[in-house]
């Protein structure tokens, strides 16, 4: 393929990880058998992204239910695509240039162009190149495979009877042989099972690896030289507990795991339309997360606010921002296109959204039709598509409509109507009068009419850029207000353009299926934050604590972290999970509690050690019989450079330096690009949504366009280069050989220094005499290199760094 694929489309069909060149996950070879058991990832991107387009544009001529099947070709089933018509199969699966139905698209034959009234869009082309290059891969046409399990009995009573639709129990821990090991209940479940298949947890971990654990698990950070050596001498029957508490009340708890929450709600600082506008606001919404998780903020309460909050009672005008800034979780739904008539694709991202991250469920594959394999209609994804579509989301401006609107002013409403209200009110008829006046210059003819619509097109844009400069100085929250309340007429196929029947705003039927109160006023999205936190939903308790459990242990007991539908793993521990859920209802939906549970398991100190017999049984470690060795991931590889070289910034990041409204010309064509270095933790860093953070991506960094369940692990000479050679590296490893200068006047004394700074132990005493060696040697290589006496030893030190930055002991924890 030739040309760029967007990383969502490629996310979406499960092909972000590490392939040989010109090799995709799935994809086959001319000689090998069509696709048979697709992905998850791969049957919700076909349903998503490939389904729609070829219903909307190819079935009216190609598919069973056409009213006269043209060319004898059928597209609406696995069977049709491979047959093909009178040019042989439609599809080459995994060779997108050999395939008739990629060839037609392109419009690069005159005489072979499909769909002949108007050729697909660039991004329609690259899904479906991106599909046959995967091996085209989709639901099996047989009714029975489709079903989870291939049971004979109907989808839908199957789905309905699926593990994580049930009630959420609380069972008592099970019996174990061995009454030593537990040191929670936790354990229990987890030796049960153990003990069931013949096999024994690992040893406990020294307190040395447990300190570095827990404090990167907890606050993305090293633990200081001195904290490691004060647990060491702890010998209080609750230092673990103590050291615990400590951790969750610092205030890098919040920066850890709010940055966790970011990744599964698709943060970023830009809208990703064509230009990718930049949202100047958004970072109100990003401290709000990190605060809240500070404050251990109830979990049903932290996702009241975010889908509600402008609708909640408040306490004090402080209280009343907070919860309207809360609502910036909705309004950083992604944009599409340059201009603004895509706004459904907002909301079908919005829906999905909410979906994967609060419930666990791929709502948004109901968009076109029922869904194929959990029991959602589409008329239940309309029902949701109502609420959103009744309420008002900030607008972050595009290529044809470059200015935002529809913030909202954070002030109170004394200094609203008195002072602001008549600036808001001409920007509001400004608005009004640009985009009347757009669709005359686009459907005009060229000419003077033309012309003259184009010129009062731009005077409207340049009052409003006088109007923002003379504005008062006060804040804006990017955030949802509430819009026209209506209930959306289903879209046919997914088509906007086509509407069917009126799906009246509410929730979803296999959970209840209640409507919006008719007493309720507005867009329903205070009754769905309720019916989302209710303690009687079986799913938005039991998603969070998996998510939980999998940043600690490196897996979740539900595997697909983003989809606990039929299409998902089901758990290794059901009754576990459960039992979590429970206890995190009990005590009030607390996330510190949650936890504090789960860190002072016996499960959590086990150590990371192989174990062939365990292996054998068990190679994926389901059954959690050692722990999990884990990479450190891109945001703590970045805050351990900077803390362990003593450039790290620990105040709180505000805004970012973006031009000013008025300056703003992005396009399709010169879309917005910046980094903005700062010594603050990553998480304060821009995210934009065209690209990721430079410095970020080479290390895996989530991606900003959709929901982020678990980051992908590459291994890669990039990230071994940038460890070696770049230049943020070059400039931490000379600031931290000046540090061990300062602090430790002894040189030999400095390896030692150096070795508990970036791996909390002191060096062996090999290591010391390969460090003394490689200090030898790159002096003389310098010398030879002509650097002066007085440059080398600092010149040395940093190399020497830079090697122990990047080894594997610094990288990884046990």
């Amino acid at each position: 393929m030739t040309r760029l694929i967007d990383a969502r489309v490629l996310l979406l069909l499960g092909l972000l990880v590490t392939a040989l060149p010109g090799e995709l996950p799935g994809q086959e070879t001319a000689e090998s058998e069509p696709m048979s058991r697709p992905t998850a990832a791969q049957l919700e991107f076909f349903e998503k992204e490939v389904r729609p387009i070829l219903a909307n544009r190819c079935y009216s001529c190609h598919s069973a239910g056409a009213e006269r099947i043209r060319g004898d070709l059928v597209l609406d089933s696995r069977a049709g695509l491979l047959k093909g018509g009178g040019f042989g199969p439609a599809v080459v699966p995994g060779r997108p240039d050999e395939s008739p139905l990629i060839e037609a698209v392109r419009y690069d034959d005159p005489l072979f162009r499909m769909p002949p009234d108007e050729r697909l869009s660039d991004r329609e082309i690259e899904v479906l190149e991106t599909w046959v290059a995967a091996g085209a891969p989709g639901p099996p046409d047989d009714p029975e495979a489709a079903r989870p399990g291939g049971a004979a009995e109907s989808l839908s009573v199957e789905a309905a009877d699926w593990w994580s639709f049930q009630p959420v129990q609380n069972p008592d821990p099970p019996e174990v042989r061995d009454e030593h090991w537990p040191r929670s209940p936790i354990d229990r479940f987890v030796l049960a099972q153990l003990e069931a298949n013949g096999m024994r947890p690992a040893p406990e971990t020294d307190r040395r690896t447990f300190i570095r654990r827990l404090s990167f698990d907890l606050t993305g950070l090293p633990p200081t030289p001195e904290e490691v050596e004060a647990f060491l001498r702890d010998e209080g029957p609750d230092a673990f507990e103590r050291l615990v508490d400590r951790l969750l009340a610092s205030p890098q708890y919040g920066e850890r795991w709010g940055r966790r929450w970011l990744d599964l709600v698709r943060y970023a600082d830009t809208s990703g339309c064509n230009g990718d506008f930049p949202m100047p606001e958004a970072y109100r919404y990003r401290n709000y997360v990190i605060d809240r998780f500070n404050r251990d903020t109830p979990y049903d309460e932290f996702l009241e606010e975010q889908i509600a909050g402008d609708l909640m009672p408040s306490d004090s005008e402080a209280q009343r921002r907070e919860r309207v800034i809360a609502t910036g979780y909705l309004a950083i739904s992604r944009r599409f296109s340059s201009v603004a008539e895509e706004f459904h694709l907002t909301l079908d991202d919005t829906i999905d959204n909410l979906g994967k991250a609060v419930l666990g469920l791929t709502i948004s594959c109901a968009r076109c039709h029922d869904h194929k394999f959990d029991p959602i209609p589409q008329a239940d994804y309309y029902a949701l598509y109502g609420i959103f579509e009744s309420s008002r989301f900030a607008f972050p401006g595009t290529e044809i409509y470059r200015h935002p609107k529809d913030l909202v002013p954070l002030v109170d409403e004394d200094r609203l109507t008195t002072e602001l209200q008549p600036y808001l009110d001409r920007m509001a008829d400004l608005d009004e009068q640009m985009y009347a006046t757009y669709p005359l210059v686009e459907m005009l003819d060229t000419g003077k009419e033309r012309d003259a619509q184009r010129a009062i097109f731009k005077r409207l844009l340049g009052e409003r850029d006088e109007l923002l400069k003379s504005l008062p100085e006060f804040g804006w929250a990017y955030a949802v207000s509430e819009g026209e309340p209506t209930d959306t007429r289903i879209h046919l196929k997914g088509d906007h353009e086509r509407l069917g029947a009126v799906a009246p705003r509410g929730f979803l039927t296999i959970l209840g299926g209640q409507q919006v109160p008719a007493e309720e006023p507005g867009s329903g999205r205070h009754a769905l934050a309720g019916w989302i936190t209710d303690p009687e939903n079986p799913l938005t308790a039991r998603v969070l604590v998996n998510r939980v459990w999998q940043h600690h242990f490196g897996e979740g007991i539900v595997r697909t972290a983003n989809d606990f539908g039929t299409r998902g793993d089901p758990p290794t521990h059901p009754e576990l999970l459960d039992w979590l859920a429970s206890r995190f209802l009990d005590q009030g939906w607390s996330i510190k509690a949650l936890h504090r549970e789960i860190v002072l398991s016996a499960s959590y100190r086990m150590a990371s050690i192989a174990d062939p017999r365990s292996a054998e049984r068990d190679p994926e470690n389901r059954l959690l019989w050692t722990f999990n060795r884990r990479r450190l991931d891109a945001e703590e590889i970045r805050d351990a450079v900077l803390r362990i070289s003593g450039a790290l910034d620990p105040s709180p990041g505000g805004p970012h330096p973006f031009p000013p409204v008025w300056e703003w010309r992005y396009s399709q064509h010169k879309p917005f690009v910046d980094d903005y270095p700062s010594p603050r933790r990553s998480v304060y860093l821009m995210q934009q949504r065209i690209r990721l953070q430079p410095l970020l991506a080479i290390f895996d960094a989530a991606d900003t366009n959709t929901s982020t369940d678990r980051r992908k692990t590459s291994t890669t000479p990039q990230q071994a280069l940038f460890s070696m050679n770049d230049a943020f590296m070059h400039e931490q490893a000379a600031r931290l050989a000046d540090r061990l200068s300062a602090e430790v006047p002894d040189p030999a004394s400095r390896i030692d220094r150096a070795f508990r700074l970036a791996l909390g132990r002191p060096p062996r005493e090999a290591e010391v005499l390969e460090a003394q060696a490689y200090l030898d040697a790159i002096d003389l290589a310098l010398r030879d290199a002509g650097i002066a006496d007085d440059r080398r030893p600092s010149a040395a030190w940093s190399s020497y760094l830079r090697v122990l930055l990047s080894s594997n002991a610094f990288l990884f924890i046990d």
